[in-house]
């Protein structure tokens, strides 16, 4: 099994990191590794999500996923505010079963008000060693950097 993963504390409240999370459209304003996504209707669950990946080096491809999970911010049995948006890839390589990946990211909002992200993936079958696990790292670092500094900002400007 083949993962990574990456987590940062945001200054800002879970329905606004939550609201630029959602936003696809507007992903290269702020995610220097998945600057444009294609997703016809929006993110809901069952619908066909195009990422395009941009590694460090500029190189890049188009990840084809399908989106499993789509829960916005609401409060658990714990009356802690969580949310949640996942997605699985999908094309010939899952298909025979050669790749899978199931992707998280998750908000958790802290009780000072402000947001814990987390996002994992976990690669599996029988190319998934092969998978530039190191680079996926890089870009969940970046891209985890990215949603931080874009939604503190955006907290800012509100409370100014």
């Amino acid at each position: 099994m083949t993962t990574a993963h990456a987590e940062a504390i945001i200054e800002a409240p879970i329905e606004r990191v939550w609201q630029v999370m959602m936003d696809l459209p507007r992903y290269g304003d702020w995610n220097p590794f998945t600057p444009r996504v294609d997703c016809p209707g929006g993110p809901k669950v069952g619908a066909p999500i195009a990422l395009h990946v941009r590694w460090a080096d500029g190189k890049g491809l188009i990840s084809n996923e399908r989106i499993v999970q789509v829960d916005a911010p609401a409060p658990g049995p714990d009356k802690i505010l969580r949310a949640c948006y996942a997605y699985n890839f999908g094309g010939p390589l899952a298909a025979m079963n050669l790749v899978r990946s199931h992707r998280t990211q998750e908000l958790e909002q802290l009780p000072d008000g402000r947001t814990r992200y987390r996002t994992h993936i976990q690669l599996t079958g029988l190319f998934a060693g092969f998978a530039p696990i190191k680079k996926v790292q890089d870009g969940f670092d970046r891209q985890t950097a990215g949603l931080k500094q874009h939604c503190e900002k955006l907290a800012k400007k509100k409370a100014a």
